[in-house]
């Protein structure tokens, strides 16, 4: 199992295998797991209550996330006299929409780590917490189909909780029956493997040297951008996360921006005639594949990003809270990214429909 809770604008959900009855009544012990909460952040960069939520029964206790100005983060739990708190403090970079908080922990093990990603740069901040308590079922429960007995900021988009230990860091972007590119022909994602051969946009076939998948609720940052052909030179539609970027070159692209090739992610074109938002409120898996030099993958027609991966085998404690985790470090690449020029919503639009024209 994974995911047993969601709650968003549209969808409060949760797993019966775990709460049990329709009112979620139960004494059981959630010894591990992770909350993972996503929040807009406001221009005024004030401080969020992210989830607070005060228990008086069977014992006290309080659950309590926050976020200050900066991209900081802090994280309270009581349970009756044990207090738990960890705090990743702010830091002095450039301004993003978008927070993602995850918070894993086990209980038995007394390890837990709290994390901080900003889903448009990439970038992650991480600690390791105090030996954390383990939470009660009842009030994950109550948190997601009780609203009114909670605090919770109206920026915060989702909260979701998994009874795993989540990963943090690159994430794959890429739906299973999107047709890449091989020297064989088109094959579907989801059907290749490490050690097959894709077609790249600029460095020809590379062998796959990784796959990875997860499976996520299809809210936020993880709600599917559908992206309609002909626009941009698919071939036909595709459905990927909106942090997915295309690599889109040409005379008109350098006529417009005064560059070769610019970047445009999948959001940025997810409001208008090149695409839309998904409708599913379900769960959706993304996968992505590591390849030698770090590249574009060639899907329906279209240059998309594979998974970059910087200098992340040279971190051990960001490797093993990856999706890569399983891998040896040194079969792993290190990824130079191009400085290619990332574009927003108005300058996408106005490329599609200079193509479009």
């Amino acid at each position: 199992m994974s995911w047993i809770a969601v709650r968003g604008p549209e969808t409060a959900w949760t797993c019966p295998d775990t709460f049990g009855g329709a009112d979620g009544t139960t004494t059981q012990l959630q010894t591990r797991g992770s909350i993972v909460i996503e929040t807009r952040i406001g221009a005024d960069e004030r401080p969020q209550t992210l989830l607070g939520y005060e228990r008086r029964h069977p014992w006290t206790g309080r659950i309590a996330f926050q976020a200050v100005p900066g991209g900081g983060v802090v994280v309270i739990l009581a349970q009756g006299e044990q207090l738990f708190h960890a705090v990743i403090p702010p830091e002095n970079s450039a301004r993003t929409e978008t927070l993602r908080l995850t918070y894993s922990w086990d209980a038995p093990e007394r390890w837990g780590r709290l994390a901080v990603e900003r889903p448009e740069t990439g970038s992650v901040r991480m600690i390791d917490t105090p030996a954390p308590p383990p939470l009660m079922a009842e009030d994950l429960y109550t948190i997601i189909h009780r609203p009114e007995l909670c605090d919770c900021d109206p920026d915060v988009i989702f909260c979701a909780v998994s009874d795993q230990i989540e990963p943090v860091g690159p994430m794959p972007s890429i739906t299973e029956s999107m047709p890449v590119e091989t020297p064989r022909g088109p094959v579907r994602a989801g059907a290749l493997r490490s050690g097959d051969v894709v077609r790249t946009v600029n460095h020809g076939p590379q062998r796959i040297l990784a796959v990875v998948r997860r499976h996520v609720p299809a809210i936020g940052s993880f709600r599917p951008v559908t992206l309609r052909a002909p626009y941009l030179g698919l071939t036909r539609d595709i459905r990927v996360a909106p942090g997915q970027r295309l690599v889109i070159g040409g005379p008109d692209v350098e006529y417009i921006f005064g560059r070769e090739t610019v970047l445009i992610p999948a959001d940025a074109l997810a409001h208008g005639f090149t695409g839309t938002v998904s409708e599913t409120r379900d769960f959706v898996t993304y996968l992505q594949f590591v390849v030698p030099r770090h590249d574009a993958l060639i899907v329906s027609g279209a240059g998309l990003e594979s998974l970059y991966l910087g200098r992340l085998r040279r971190d051990r404690t960001a490797l093993s809270a990856s999706l890569l985790c399983d891998h040896d470090p040194a079969q792993l690449p290190e990824h130079v990214r191009a400085g290619y020029q990332t574009l927003g919503p108005f300058e996408a639009a106005t490329l599609a429909q200079t193509r479009a024209a």
